[in-house]
């Protein structure tokens, strides 16, 4: 071991050497966090084990020599490997909720999570919401925190992918909405058929072939049908539409 890592004695020194490595190699955030600190501070809980929601003063713990070459070697991983820390702990947090994520799925980062929080007030009023439908579920996490903020909804959740649809249905097993949250096997509104629903709500691919030119590496590690869109990035919104009876 080398002196530099020799003197990681604590997570918290693990968390600062993280954080100081990954703005050093120039890396960039977006996959659920936004900055340097928070991404390192993700990785190393997960490596120890520990929930992300631990008191302040458990991050001066002392760390094994063990639990140190873990930490370390899953904060080089981060930088050669310019994996995302939700794809490398396959975990990610959506509307205060922890879902399972892999290479399948986009990582969960929607701005529709703040209007789940508030039961998409003021723009409906929850206590009429009864049908809701989630195009292009992806990780199933728009709907499962959907029928978390409205438990008198029955949620259906259309998406195109297998591999996709797997992860939707470990994360609706494991937050126990398999009474309310259906999943269907099909591109947009072609496996609903006749249903209508007070809310309809999705995420479907929105970046242009020129967008993704320009993506940074760590972008390669989503499904990239899951980001890209045609020429303009809009493609999708021609076949969108609500189908006949979808309201």
């Amino acid at each position: 071991m080398s002196d530099d890592l020799a003197h990681l004695k604590s997570l918290r020194d693990c968390v600062r050497w993280g954080a100081s490595r990954f703005n050093e190699a120039g890396l960039c955030f977006g996959h659920g966090t936004d900055n340097a600190l928070d991404e390192a501070l993700l990785l190393v809980l997960h490596a120890v084990h520990l929930d992300h929601d631990l008191p302040g003063d458990f991050l001066d713990s002392r760390v094994t020599p063990a639990e140190r070459d873990t930490i370390v070697g899953l904060l080089r991983r981060r930088i050669d490997e310019r994996i995302p820390a939700a794809y490398l702990t396959q975990r990610a947090r959506f509307a205060g909720e922890w879902y399972h994520v892999n290479e399948h799925v986009l990582v969960p980062r929607s701005p529709l999570a703040e209007l789940i929080e508030r039961r998409f007030e003021p723009w409906a009023d929850p206590g009429s919401i009864t049908r809701v439908l989630d195009l292009c579920t992806g990780s199933g996490c728009i709907a499962i925190a959907s029928a978390h903020a409205l438990p008198d909804a029955r949620v259906d959740a259309t998406e195109l992918s297998e591999p996709a649809a797997a992860v939707a249905r470990r994360n609706v097993r494991e937050h126990g909405v398999g009474q309310r949250v259906t999943l269907l096997a099909g591109d947009l509104y072609g496996p609903v058929g006749a249903e209508r629903y007070d809310l309809i709500l999705g995420n479907p691919p929105y970046v242009s072939e020129a967008e993704m030119r320009s993506c940074r590496p760590s972008t390669g590690a989503s499904p990239r049908w899951g980001w890209r869109q045609g020429r303009t990035g809009s493609t999708w919104c021609g076949a969108s539409s609500p189908a006949p009876g979808a309201t």
